[in-house]
């Protein structure tokens, strides 16, 4: 197997041809001359050539140290640029941010605040993903991802923005017609519709004020991967759907459906922005999570 190329060794060499002195190398590099003059060593012992001619007074270059030293520096000079770049891009906020959001709220909570963040950090773009399928954001190349249920055990990092209860409901039409639960189990009598991507697929799950605890399977005619989906069966009284606030709200405000089992609730959720684990955060991502974060906070402080 090949090795790699002693960049160290051929950076210190550069240095030291770039200030003509070891010692002068040693003190810039922040080194012992001890090891500025291993580093030379080594590498002369790699090349199979005398780099330099050294005396008490003069140090001077030999022919394989002539052919060498552009090289190096060249070398030398392009590690500092990358390294700088590097730097500047963790330190301002600049590059993409590939961001995965649930296909709804993406729609018509993300993508309105857009762009004002994009004016905000003219530098920074944004690549987004609509979609209800939870991703794997490190497998699939993603700086974050939102989140809207309560989050299992995992080793990304997550940020809590808002709240984000769910609601059990249905038409008026449908509850003239086939009568209002009030109790989990009676759902089991009901035509009810299914999402995909619970985090318990087909199971909805209550707790009351007393600590009763029910699980239920309800069954119907429609099933979707896409919470969005469900809203033209429901208003059209076709059955009962359990629905997040940003989908359903509007219409519960409005009248157009109804909050059945007002007496029990489902599991909290709420909206978490998730990023993958490791180092510092790219400030391009820092900058998107303290935007999220501030303009989530306004909106608790409205009402929203």
């Amino acid at each position: 197997m090949a090795r790699l190329p002693d960049f160290e060794g051929l950076a210190i060499f550069a240095k030291v041809v770039e200030l003509r002195s070891f010692a002068a190398a040693s003190s810039e590099l922040a080194l012992s001359k001890a090891t500025v003059s291993k580093a030379v060593s080594r590498l002369e012992e790699r090349l199979g050539a005398r780099l330099f001619n050294r005396t008490s007074r003069r140090l001077a270059l030999t022919d394989a140290g002539h052919k060498l030293a552009e090289r190096a520096a060249r070398l030398l000079a392009d590690g500092e640029a990358t390294e700088s770049e590097a730097l500047a891009q963790s330190a301002t906020p600049r590059g993409l941010v590939r961001l995965a959001v649930p296909m709804t709220f993406g729609i018509k909570t993300i993508a309105p605040l857009l762009p004002e963040f994009l004016a905000q950090y003219p530098e920074v773009s944004i690549d987004l993903h609509l979609s209800d399928a939870t991703v794997d954001l490190i497998g699939e190349g993603f700086d974050a991802g939102l989140r809207i249920a309560r989050l299992p055990d995992s080793s990304l990092i997550a940020r809590r923005l808002c709240d984000m209860p769910r609601y059990t409901v249905a038409a008026p039409s449908y509850l003239k017609r086939h009568g209002r639960p009030t109790h989990p189990m009676h759902l089991a009598k009901h035509k009810c519709f299914g999402y995909a991507y619970l985090s318990t697929p087909g199971v909805w799950h209550y707790t009351n004020a007393a600590g009763e605890q029910v699980s239920v399977r309800p069954a119907g005619q429609l099933r979707v991967n896409n919470g969005e989906a469900v809203m033209p069966a429901l208003l059209a009284g076709l059955g009962i759907a359990d629905l997040p606030e940003f989908i359903v709200g509007d219409a519960i405000r409005s009248g157009d459906v109804e909050v059945i089992l007002k007496g029990w609730k489902q599991p909290e959720g709420a909206v978490h922005l998730v990023t993958p684990p490791g180092g510092p955060r790219p400030a391009r991502v820092e900058a998107l999570a303290e935007f999220l974060t501030k303009r989530f906070a306004k909106g608790k402080k409205r009402g929203a």
